[in-house]
């Protein structure tokens, strides 16, 4: 009903950048909240950061003023821009979005996640 596709990981230097993108496509009314979230080996998924349909954001305290979370409603698509990355920046980053499909039935979709390895 919903499908995100998330692109734009890869494998980086401390210190680099990296945009992540994941763009929503299917049967969708409104997406309310979107989010990032992140998951490195033998840990659990975290939070990231996340943005309200009217822009409003939030992020953990361990990407605070490096990572900036925005979106284009038009485009059913949400941005994390990484700056300053660190090796513990290293995990599959994987979107969500709390989407309204046409019908009214409201559900969290996820992404299948992007990998993100930072290199010291």
């Amino acid at each position: 009903q919903v499908q995100l596709v998330e692109s734009g990981g890869g494998l980086v230097q401390a210190g680099g950048s990296l945009r992540l993108s994941c763009a929503a496509s299917g049967n969708i009314f409104r997406i309310n909240d979107m989010g990032w979230y992140r998951q490195a080996p033998g840990k659990q998924r975290e939070l990231v950061a996340t943005i309200t349909r009217g822009g409003n954001t939030d992020s953990a305290d361990s990407v605070k003023g490096r990572f900036t979370i925005s979106r284009d409603n038009a485009k059913n698509t949400v941005y994390l821009q990484m700056n300053s990355l660190k090796p513990e920046d290293t995990a599959v980053y994987y979107c969500n979005a709390d989407s309204i499909i046409w019908g009214g039935a409201r559900g969290v979709y996820w992404g299948q996640g992007t990998q993100v390895t930072v290199s010291s």
